[in-house]
């Protein structure tokens, strides 16, 4: 959609992975990390919001351990705390997310209050402040995005739409492709430009042709209509113009890859070739007039991903009707920036995006859609206030004992590996000494100089932000990679491993219970924030990760034999979820699901062993509460994937998330491992123990 961020291209990679994206002379310079005026008094001490940890009064003594984990942990806790009618999932995640955005409140109302704030302050404040003003909002109508629509209005051919994309592109606004800067497969330290596949307004090709979603590409195609209304379309004509979209966008689906294709197989994003080629694949399209439009040297190389995608939109500049171009455009336009926009707009936003595709029953207040938006644009930004109020230097300082105790438990396991030969041992191995861990927050942060907003329109501020984003994004084409950059703000509750930089990233805001606690005792921390920082390690020997060598290359370190050897245990592990049903007869996708169901496993299973190692021999266990530490370990682990979903947005994770249903998590890994039986006394034939023969054991 036309005001979505442009993220960091790593982000969209299947193999970056999270826990649950005119020229400038130089890239902008990033400020080291100094002193500064202590921050707003925020009060930690009130929020509304409940910390989730671990408590023996949530255990269901109705449903054994060795039965379902999950519902032992949490069966509870999730029978008494509903999704709330403001969103689609609720959880350990979205809680720790509610606290932030309170945090987060606090520190940019005081931003917008303030008549003398400057710099981030001051361009935060007021993207605050004019998102906040519903009445001002209301009254401009379209005003904000008129322009746009003259423009796409006054389209005349071929030659007139690829300018205009190429124009709109240049602010930032990408509808078709994506299009920004991402470390080259070959050459991880110098960033390369990749242009990918975009368009849809459906979560994933699949909804545009399988007859499951047959009502979900109804309601879409009355949503396109209603949008089209309310831009001034008369009733009958909209509908006509709906269904020409529709045409339009199921025939772009018809050449993208599935999120399952992406997600399983990364090097459909590195496709590298010279602008004189890339013209030849879209001659409609010449990517020598686009690179010029931006600002930016046409590259010797760069990557032209899903080139069928490419090769097919460029016939259509040439084939689709101008006026299917133009009722395009202008729904792409206009829902895109309909969240921003007076309420009817936002309304009918909500209405498909979140009630009928996701089961969300009522849109989110204004305050934390405005926060939603300045995250999108300027997370970095407020997350340097972020950190000074909400993450304490202590806990940076036990998350570096947590991350080097398990990176000796990864190096014995991969070291005392079976089945693998000792040629390929010495390639994960250097990986293993390679990683390189980021705690909390940037040791730099990004110098916003240049972003000018003021108080008077939300949409306008936001317009200004995309396009400087898009700029800063375009500085980085050809230039060495900053490896102090973050990809995830610090106010983030998630956790991501980058394979090009082959790097461990976790931000501040993840560092609560029941993920990490700095009083509380290892079977906790080692359960929660340890299996976490294990499974972002693991990702880097995931099915994708274990494509990129210790420097980000990516390359095959692996002989034939050790290849086929992890595809075997792959394979056990893709039937193990393919198994799980979720909802009405859909089960999870054990392919699409595989990187991360790799990472857990291997993550619990170093965690365990970190666990053990940090409390040495002749440990004493101390019975916490009439349990063991290993069964603590093992019941916080469950605890962090405590969540409700409602049945919608169950059925669209299904089909698009790489992430399985979090009951699943809970209890996926954990079936496998011998130390969780032991944990609980379970025996051969409970449900979760897994036959020797259905073990799967990988890292």
């Amino acid at each position: 959609m036309s005001f979505s961020t442009l993220k960091p291209l790593t982000l969209a990679l299947a193999v970056t992975v999270a826990l649950t994206a005119c020229q400038q002379a130089q890239t902008p310079a990033v400020t080291e990390r100094q002193a500064a005026p202590a921050a707003p008094a925020v009060d930690l001490a009130n929020l509304k919001t409940p910390v989730v940890s671990f408590a023996a009064a949530d255990l269901d003594p109705t449903v054994p351990a060795c039965a379902d984990l999950n519902a032992h942990v949490n069966g509870k806790w999730l029978a008494a705390n509903p999704v709330p009618a403001d969103r689609t999932t609720w959880g350990s995640f979205e809680l720790l997310a509610e606290r932030s955005l309170e945090i987060q409140r606090q520190l940019v109302e005081h931003m917008a209050a303030d008549p003398g704030a400057t710099g981030v302050a001051k361009m935060i404040g007021d993207v605050w402040a004019t998102g906040m003003d519903e009445a001002a909002i209301n009254a401009a109508g379209l005003a904000p995005i008129q322009p746009m629509l003259e423009e796409i209005a006054a389209l005349s051919g071929p030659g007139d739409i690829a300018a205009y994309l190429r124009r709109s592109t240049a602010q930032g606004r990408m509808m078709l492709f994506g299009f920004g800067p991402e470390a080259d497969f070959q050459n991880p330290g110098m960033n390369i430009a990749y242009a990918t596949q975009a368009g849809l307004g459906l979560p994933d090709k699949t909804y545009y042709f399988d007859d499951r979603h047959a009502g979900i590409r109804e309601a879409y195609l009355q949503h396109i209509g209603n949008i089209l209304v309310l831009t001034g379309i008369e009733e009958a004509q909209a509908r006509e113009m709906a269904k020409a979209v529709m045409e339009f966008e199921t025939r772009l689906a018809k050449v993208s890859l599935s999120r399952e294709e992406l997600s399983r197989d990364v090097s459909k994003y590195y496709n590298p070739v010279s602008v004189a080629q890339a013209d030849a694949i879209t001659p409609n399209f010449p990517w020598s007039a686009f690179f010029e439009s931006q600002g930016i040297a046409a590259p010797e190389m760069f990557s032209l991903a899903m080139p069928d995608f490419h090769a097919e939109l460029s016939r259509m500049i040439a084939d689709v009707p101008v006026a299917t171009w133009q009722a395009y455009l202008r729904y792409q336009t206009v829902d895109g920036a309909a969240p921003y926009l007076a309420d009817a707009f936002a309304e009918e936003n909500f209405n498909f995006y979140g009630k009928v595709l996701r089961g969300q029953e009522e849109m989110q207040p204004r305050w934390k859609r405005v926060l939603n938006a300045i995250n999108g644009q300027m997370g970095e930004a407020l997350g340097q206030e972020y950190v000074k109020v909400a993450f304490p230097p202590e806990s940076k300082a036990r998350m570096q004992a947590l991350v080097g105790n398990l990176g000796e438990a990864l190096k014995v396991r991969l070291e005392n590996l079976e089945w693998m030969g000792e040629e390929t041992k010495a390639k994960a191995l250097e990986k293993w000494a390679a990683f390189t861990p980021k705690i909390g927050y940037p040791d730099k942060w990004r110098d916003w100089s240049g972003l000018a907003t003021s108080r008077d329109s939300y949409v306008g501020n936001l317009m200004a932000a995309i396009e400087f984003n898009y700029r800063w994004n375009l500085s980085k084409i050809g230039q060495p990679v900053d490896r102090s950059e973050w990809a995830m703000s610090p106010q983030t509750v998630n956790a991501y491993y980058n394979p090009l930089q082959n790097e461990i990233v976790f931000p501040a805001a993840i560092l609560q219970p029941p993920f990490f606690d700095p009083n509380a005792d290892d079977a906790l921390n080692y359960g929660g924030i340890g299996a976490v920082i294990g499974h972002e390690m693991i990702h880097g020997y995931d099915d994708q990760g274990s494509r990129f060598d210790a420097k980000g290359s990516f390359s095959n370190w692996w002989t034939d034999k050790d290849r086929q050897g992890f595809e075997e245990r792959t394979g056990k592990l893709i039937a193990q979820f393919d198994a799980y049903e979720s909802i009405d007869g859909l089960h999870v996708n054990g392919k699409l699901t595989l990187g991360e169901n790799i990472a857990d496993l291997g993550g619990l299973a170093v965690a365990y062993d970190a666990m053990k190692r940090a409390q040495g021999e002749g440990f004493s266990d101390p019975m916490v509460e009439g349990f063991s530490q290993d069964q603590r370990f093992f019941m916080n682990w469950a605890t962090v994937w405590r969540r409700n979903f409602k049945p919608e947005e169950l059925k669209v994770r299904l089909q698009t998330d790489p992430h399985a249903p979090a009951n699943f998590r809970a209890i996926g890994a954990p079936s496998n491992l011998p130390a969780f039986a032991e944990a609980f006394g379970c025996s051969d034939g409970d449900a979760m123990v897994r036959s020797e023969a259905d073990r799967v054991h990988i890292w």
